[in-house]
């Protein structure tokens, strides 16, 4: 029986890199992926899920308007895996039918995104995963005093910590800093 999985963290722990991973591993065994990924997000260009460390492969891509269960029954035939990057950006409805195509096409999903905002908030889709995914993995990076970050600040072009404004705002290190909870509440100034 298919699963729906989300693996979640904070930036800069290695999402992409291990979706990219796990995605060849199957390619390697002469098993097809597709890979999907947020089309809000296109800092590695449209329709590309790339990592920090040079490895990237192409993606379709997804935005709130997209039925995924039908992308994944037009373009999923034969999958031995579904990857999907980004997965904070998914509607609860669209985890709803990530959930179908694990039960009733019995494809393997696996999600991949972040966990909370810079507000310490959870984002939609990663709200209904949370509640619906079969196997929850947390992805662990560290905070600079060495203890686990779970939580990221967004920095203002001086460096301060910006507490308020939009959910969204793709960026990557020059904008967010992945940080343990303590360090969290005093950039913050919780």
């Amino acid at each position: 029986m298919a699963k729906l999985y989300f693996h979640y963290s904070t930036m800069n722990a290695g999402k992409s890199t291990l979706l990219l991973q796990a995605s060849y591993n199957y390619r390697e065994r002469g098993m097809a992926t597709l890979l999907l990924t947020a089309a809000l997000d296109d800092r590695a260009g449209t329709g590309r899920i790339a990592s920090r460390i040079g490895i990237a492969d192409a993606a379709l891509t997804f935005d709130p308007t997209t039925d995924l269960l039908a992308l994944v029954t037009e373009r999923g035939a034969g999958c031995a895996c579904i990857f999907l990057d980004e997965a904070q950006f998914l509607t609860r409805d669209q985890v709803w039918q990530l959930a179908r195509v694990a039960d009733d096409l019995n494809i393997p999903v696996m999600c991949y995104g972040l966990r909370v905002d810079f507000r310490g908030e959870l984002f939609p889709g990663s709200s209904a995963l949370l509640a619906l995914a079969d196997d929850l993995r947390e992805v662990r990076t560290i905070c600079h005093c060495g203890r686990k970050a779970t939580m990221v600040i967004r920095r203002d072009d001086s460096g301060r910590a910006i507490t308020e404004g939009a959910q969204v705002q793709v960026g990557g290190n020059e904008t967010y800093v992945s940080l343990c909870r303590r360090h969290w509440r005093a950039a913050v100034g919780a």
